[in-house]
């Protein structure tokens, strides 16, 4: 008889989950606990100090630009310099920017060029550190548990901003902004000091380049050179834009006017938050053979939202949509993380990162700022079908690129371009499960 000291132990963790995945997530479920916490205290920051809605929405942009201005450099930066350092020198810069930020708002009444100049450093901090986090994953996670490592990590991150939406909005009631400003600066530096022990010794060391616009070069030829990604960086141009047109602005317009204010609209929030979090569990166990046809697929219901605030739905029919919605957004998101990881060479992830993110923001801002002249030209109602339209359009419109169409998951990743091989075409390996 075997005893219990001789049978072999179970390991605690799967073999792809090692140890810098395993930090990975553990910085990216701090950080995100406390800066969804943070955008709720920054708005409310803004109104105590007597701002307006104009002035909320001035705070909120101001983090946008620079991430929009500084998102391509990060991406260069973050694959010529090692990922690990870019990522705990942005965490620092928005732990400075968020303590004080937090100062000003305990100590008495900030000024709102100030909040505004605060905000822009964390969105220079953010657009720094995307891309390489982004690409630090991605070399972290290899082999064919690469989708379910990204869905694991997916879903934690997700439940960490669910549960800290919900955390900041207590917290903000109950303590008031400047603490939870102060928890998230907190937040930062616990994530930064995880992300230093990060090793990246598998990383093959950089070859010398030609300098950062060499560098921006060579990632747009990465970029355009594959019609499936600039393809659906295009469509999520679009689909982003107006869907957070609709949600920012006329959302908030729809629940106060048809749902009973700001609780309704914030628990169907909620459900979209908790879609997200069931869509990732779901990806733990399935792999799509075709990755991005799936994956795309499920972009169609991301125009479900904004009909059904044109309508407007009851409430319970809007929580169910958001939901639905949450679960097919992050069978994308997995899909998507999962084709980059597979495709582009290692040392290039960060500047692919970058554009991908550039496109997906690029066109928020505008949409945001067009939504009140959108409404009164055609009217609100016209106006949410209209978003909804232009989503189904351009998804339609991703889906008529072949390689979209065809690009198929494989049983294991060819060596990447850092190693001295670039990957095959799509098809070069048998694909692994199926879809449906």
């Amino acid at each position: 008889m075997t005893s219990a000291a001789d049978s072999p132990r179970r390991p605690r963790r799967p073999a792809w989950a090692g140890r810098n995945y395993s930090l990975l997530t553990a910085a990216a479920v701090v950080t995100n606990l406390g800066s969804h916490g943070s955008l709720i205290a920054a708005a409310f920051a803004v109104l105590d100090a007597g701002g307006d809605g104009g002035d909320v929405g001035l705070v909120a942009a101001a983090r946008t630009l620079p991430l929009v201005l500084f998102l391509l450099i990060g991406g260069a930066v973050a694959d010529r310099l090692p990922r690990h350092r870019v990522m705990v020198a942005a965490n620092a810069l928005n732990c400075l920017s968020q303590a004080a930020f937090a100062t000003l708002v305990l100590a008495g009444e900030p000024q709102l060029w100030q909040m505004m100049l605060l905000t822009a450093l964390g969105g220079t901090g953010q657009a720094f550190f995307s891309p390489a986090a982004e690409g630090m994953l991605m070399s972290t996670v290899d082999g064919e548990q690469a989708g379910r490592a990204f869905a694991v990590f997916r879903m934690a991150m997700q439940g960490a901003a669910l549960g800290g939406a919900a955390l900041g909005g207590v917290m903000v009631a109950a303590f008031g902004p400047g603490w939870v400003l102060a928890a998230d600066a907190a937040a930062f530096a616990v994530a930064g000091a995880l992300r230093s022990f990060l090793d990246v010794s598998h990383i093959p060391p950089r070859e010398p380049g030609g300098g950062l616009l060499s560098d921006l070069r060579e990632g747009w030829r990465e970029f355009a050179g594959r019609p499936w990604l600039w393809g659906i960086v295009v469509q999520f141009s679009v689909a982003n834009a107006v869907v957070g047109a609709a949600e920012a602005v006329y959302g908030p317009l729809i629940a106060r006017d048809h749902l009973g204010g700001a609780g309704p609209w914030g628990l169907a929030l909620g459900c979209f938050g908790a879609g997200t979090v069931a869509g990732a569990l779901l990806m733990t166990r399935w792999k799509p053979r075709r990755l991005l046809l799936a994956g795309t697929l499920c972009v169609f219901p991301l125009a479900l939202p904004s009909a059904a605030l044109a309508v407007p739905v009851p409430v319970g029919v809007l929580c169910a949509v958001m939901f639905l919605t949450g679960v097919t957004l992050e069978v994308f998101g997995v899909s998507w993380m999962t084709a980059l990881h597979q495709e582009i060479p290692e040392d290039k992830l960060s500047r692919v990162s970058a554009y991908d993110w550039f496109g997906s923001v690029a066109l928020v801002p505008l949409a945001t700022a067009m939504a009140g002249p959108a409404e009164l030209a055609f009217g609100r109602t016209a106006a949410l079908w209209g978003c909804a339209a232009l989503v189904v359009v351009v998804t339609a419109a991703a889906l008529c690129v072949p390689d979209v169409r065809n690009l198929t998951l494989r049983t294991k990743h060819v060596a990447r371009a850092a190693s001295g091989t670039e990957n095959g075409s799509a098809d070069a390996e048998r694909p692994v499960g199926g879809l449906g």
